[in-house]
């Protein structure tokens, strides 16, 4: 990871993965200079931009004159805003989009937009022709620190969130932070949840210095461009030494298994609950339970749901509108979870501050005791 210089460069992290690594380019005016760096690196290509209504009006426009003028063709296809767009319908309406354009192997499909887009249009990229060449241009807080890093993509079905989709590698990363000057004080929130997740993982000094300058972060400048390379150095991390998760990449859901159980629980309803804030809740609890089985200090999951409250995030299952289903089919909901292996429930617990592990083989009966302790019902 770079610094930025005085020329106001990007921010370059780099995901290693041998012949497959690929930068991650942070700063602001990206967009703008989008077409010549994906140019550079895939000489000749068209492309297919996939975005979604919202951020079509505020950034498509400028991606396409930017890639118009490294002299590559595209053509757009806009979805509908929000987490009901991760489906079968809409993706395949993305490789009909692709194909009716006549786009070859060797192009590119580009994701505009936060993570639904990115995990849908990387979903796409990956199947399409057997794989195409896949570009990420993430426009949310949560997305350029997260979903767009690793190559995890994918849909959501009626039995659970993600559980189809492949691991397909972007062939660059473009996060303009000038992006999230549009984003509303809830979906920047939300992204930040997946913020301090990387110090409550293994950062507990990163973790104090968002406890410390998270109202800077929220503003911009140095400290936002900081926090997101930050983040995105930890995941790039933990990607080149598990790309496919098949050991400590697990690490990266910490606050997971309970958020996508919650985000189930409301059906996806963005209202209620987007996923942002199913993570800050799930982090919340995954401290709350590892103190219940005396693996960590009550402390430290009231740190957690101090930090998560000063920045206005949910820290509890009552912060949800509505109802929830009762614990027992929120256990079931946890256990549809692809995070379960063989049936024994596998959740990221923790020793403290940045002291997760993954905990194999949890009771089951525990975890149900511990949902109806904390139920708002």
């Amino acid at each position: 990871m770079n610094a930025m210089g005085a020329t106001g460069a990007p921010e370059v992290v780099t995901v290693g993965l041998g012949e497959r690594s690929y930068h991650i380019l942070i700063g602001s005016g990206l967009i703008e200079r989008a077409g010549a760096e994906i140019a550079a690196r895939l000489p000749g290509v068209r492309a297919a931009i996939v975005t979604d209504g919202n951020v079509a009006a505020a950034w498509l426009p400028a991606l396409t004159d930017s890639l118009s003028k490294a002299g590559i063709e595209t053509v757009a296809i806009t979805l509908p805003p929000g987490e009901k767009t991760k489906s079968f319908d809409h993706l395949e309406q993305v490789v009909d989009g692709v194909l009716g354009a006549r786009l070859e192997r060797r192009d590119a499909v580009i994701a505009l937009g936060g993570g639904v887009i990115g995990d849908l249009t990387g979903f796409a990229a990956g199947i399409v022709r057997r794989g195409m060449n896949f570009v990420q241009v993430p426009t949310s807080l949560l997305a350029q620190v997260d979903s767009s890093v690793g190559g995890k993509t994918g849909i959501n079905t009626p039995r659970g969130k993600n559980l189809v989709g492949v691991f397909m590698q972007p062939k660059l990363v473009i996060a303009d932070t000038g992006t999230l000057d549009t984003l509303s004080a809830r979906e920047f929130r939300a992204g930040y949840a997946e913020v301090a997740k990387y110090g409550l993982i293994d950062r507990p000094d990163f973790f104090a210095w968002l406890e410390a300058n998270w109202q800077e972060v929220f503003s911009g400048g140095p400290a936002r461009t900081r926090a997101i390379a930050v983040s995105c150095q930890a995941k790039a991390d933990v990607v080149a030494r598990d790309e496919f998760e098949t050991g400590d990449r697990a690490l990266l859901n910490l606050g997971h298994t309970f958020g996508h159980a919650l985000e189930a629980a409301t059906a996806y309803d963005s209202a209620r609950l987007v996923h942002g804030e199913g993570v800050a809740i799930g982090m919340a609890l995954a401290h709350r339970f590892s103190a219940r089985m005396n693996l960590a200090s009550p402390d430290d999951a009231e740190r957690v749901e101090r930090h998560l409250r000063d920045v206005g995030l949910p820290w509890r299952m009552s912060d949800i509108p509505g109802e929830l289903p009762g614990a027992e089919r929120l256990l079931e909901y946890i256990s549809q979870d692809k995070k379960v292996s063989r049936g024994a429930l596998t959740f990221i617990l923790t020793r403290g501050i940045g002291q997760s592990f993954i905990a194999k083989d949890v009771p089951a009966s525990e975890v149900l005791a511990f949902l109806r302790e904390n139920h708002p019902g």
